[in-house]
């Protein structure tokens, strides 16, 4: 048994297609893994690639212990089931599971052990000494499943297993599949398009599109807190409702405005915390995401809502169990075509609406959701980037929710009324620049999210453990944080990557080497990099990465991206040559400012840094991108 860890996968055509784009993900042993997305977004091409069926063109795959980019499909303890069977048509179903075994030639008593106890597992022990063609196609799929149990791998592969199936007889196999997974007890990757497999059957699901991985959650997270408006739409049944809208702040209550019609409704500014002010102007552009069970019909709910529109009946589905109305909040609308003002309701009671009819709809506005216009991403996530509040700066302190803080000389801020953004990651518990009454801890996929109250305000903060409940204190990292003003940025959060250009280079050098208790010298091939115009030994780790994604014809002199943190730049007597503009002080901490070409770079110091330095990196922490295809190799 195993997990597997994806490390910035990539899978990269000759023609330059990306199939597959930095895919990061930690698989636990005994995980239920599903990717799901619509065709070609690269979910069957992954699943190839963990198989062994495609080369890696970049990133680092690992099963157990074991890295296996360069390891035969065979070697690396895998099991793959198809969309297609692929049974031997003259063999029996005892013979077709046995072929693999036998051809490992194992002792003949532990292949009829082996098939024997999968027969029984899967149900299909009567048919052993059947040929394919007089099974069904579900009786077939499972040999296909017992072909691949008899392996007893580590990680159970399946791609698209049930799609030439039946409805019915897919539902039976999804069942059957979440047992089966239950016994063995081993790792299962599923691949497929119907994210009604997806939510039924995975522990956890990975939603691709265009070869990007959109969202990884769990599927009752995914439908509650989509991150992006794909996401949302492509997860539920029927899909959720998205108009056009915008934002409104009025004291503490935010007015959302449906675009091309008069719905409207007010909802409290504290449902709003963790968005952008720039949303809140009222004309900033947005998604508006309902689905279809947060609108009601039905008379008590409208009555007792606040949350009300208009909507034009257009037709209804009757789906027995369910009746759907169709409708449009545009009273011209006609509630057929799919447009930003249609929408379905799920009606939760018995309807008698007329084509024609205008209808009061309640709408639960706990359960909104909301997208940028262009980026199409949740400006509501649940683990927030930044804290948004106003504050004040006068006479270089800076004062924010009844907190006033004397800024250190790094922050030159002019004395006025702005904007404070702070990251949830630059605030720590056990500070000394604010007193805080601790709410709630969430832990969201590892990621513990802390709630407090400052000023009668709620606010965010990202933190390594749990903090109890109660009083507390916390400092801020002046370095992250950034005050805008209506015209733009005043202070800019101190960049948290460095930049540097450089390539791959190989040259021989004369070595003493050591053979047969004699010593002499023999030419070596020796990689090294050029970062900046410095040029420093590259351990052959690294070498061995970027000339295996780039190939060995272009990656020497192939144009290459180094990314490090400030931490990472240590200012020696060698390394990349730097003017020193300033040392900025946080307070805390004190980091110089210096000019490499026409790029400005921080690097930590404990010390004033003036006139010509030299900056090393550390070269085990670089990051490297190949420049002209965006490929992040290390």
């Amino acid at each position: 048994m195993a997990g597997l860890s994806l490390k910035h996968i990539y899978k990269v055509y000759p023609n330059g297609t990306k199939a597959v784009s930095d895919f990061n993900m930690e698989i636990a042993d005994k995980e239920f893994i599903v990717f799901v997305g619509p065709s070609g977004c690269g979910k069957s091409t992954t699943l190839r690639m963990i198989a062994g069926l495609e080369d890696i063109s970049a990133g680092e795959l690992t099963i157990g212990e074991n890295v296996v980019n360069d390891m035969e499909p065979k070697d690396r303890d895998i099991a793959m089931v198809f969309q297609n069977y692929a049974l031997y048509p003259h063999m029996t179903v005892f013979e077709n599971i046995a072929f693999g075994l036998r051809l490992r030639k194992l002792p003949k008593d532990e292949i009829n052990r082996r098939v024997t106890e999968a027969a029984e597992i899967l149900g299909i022990t009567e048919y052993l000494s059947k040929k394919p063609k007089e099974m069904s196609g579900g009786q077939r799929q499972r040999v296909s499943l017992g072909r691949a149990i008899v392996r007893e791998p580590k990680v159970m592969l399946l791609d698209e297993p049930l799609s030439n199936l039946d409805a019915k007889l897919r539902t039976q196999m999804r069942s059957e599949i979440a047992k089966l997974h239950a016994k063995l007890q081993t790792t299962f990757i599923y691949v497929t398009h119907d994210q009604i497999e997806a939510m039924t059957m995975g522990t956890r699901i990975v939603v691709m599109k265009d070869g990007f991985v959109q969202q990884i959650d769990t599927p009752k997270n995914l439908y509650d807190y989509p991150g992006n408006k794909f996401v949302a739409g492509f997860i539920g049944t029927p899909q959720m409702n998205f108009f056009e809208g915008t934002l409104l702040k009025k004291g503490d209550n935010v007015e959302i405005n449906f675009e091309y019609s008069e719905a409207k409704v007010t909802v409290p500014y504290s449902m709003m915390y963790k968005a952008k002010p720039s949303y809140l102007d009222g004309k900033k552009k947005v998604y508006i995401g309902l689905r279809a069970e947060a609108v009601s019909v039905n008379p008590a709910v409208v009555k007792a809502s606040k949350s009300v529109i208009k909507v034009r009946v257009s037709h209804k589905e009757e789906l027995g169990n369910q009746t759907l109305i169709y409708g449009d909040i545009n009273m011209q609308g006609d509630g057929y075509t799919e447009s930003s003002t249609r929408i379905i309701i799920n009606a939760d009671v018995a309807v008698d609406f007329k084509s024609g009819d205008i209808i009061d709809a309640a709408l639960d506005i706990n359960k909104v959701h909301l997208f940028d216009e262009e980026s199409e991403v949740s400006i509501l996530p649940r683990i927030p980037e930044y804290n948004y509040v106003d504050c004040t700066v006068k006479d270089g302190a800076l004062s924010f929710l009844g907190v006033e803080l004397k800024m250190p000389s790094a922050i030159n801020c002019p004395d006025g009324k702005y904007d404070l953004l702070i990251p949830t990651d630059a605030i720590t518990v056990k500070g000394k620049d604010a007193d805080i009454t601790v709410v709630a801890n969430e832990n969201i996929n590892g990621v513990n999210l802390l709630s407090f109250e400052l000023g009668g305000r709620r606010m965010f903060a990202v933190t390594d453990e749990e903090v109890k409940k109660g009083k507390a204190k916390i400092a801020i990292d002046w370095k992250k944080i950034s005050i805008l003003s209506a015209d733009g940025t005043v202070v800019e959060a101190m960049p948290s990557v460095m930049t540097f250009e450089g390539r791959l280079l190989k040259e021989k050098v004369v070595e003493e080497v050591t053979e047969k208790d004699k010593t002499k010298k023999k030419k070596v091939i020796k990689f090294f990099l050029e970062i900046s115009g410095y040029k420093t030994a590259c351990p052959d780790k690294i070498a061995d990465k970027l000339i295996t994604a780039i190939g060995v014809k272009h990656a020497f002199g192939e144009k290459l991206l180094f990314e490090c943190g400030p931490y990472d730049l240590k200012i020696a007597e060698e390394g990349i040559s730097a003017e020193a503009a300033e040392t900025a002080d946080y307070g805390r901490e004190k980091f110089a400012v210096l000019k490499v070409g026409e790029n400005t770079v921080y690097a930590y110091t404990e010390a004033q840094v003036s006139g010509s330095v030299n900056l090393l990196p550390e070269v085990d922490k670089l990051s490297i991108i190949q420049a002209d295809k965006h490929i992040r190799i290390v």
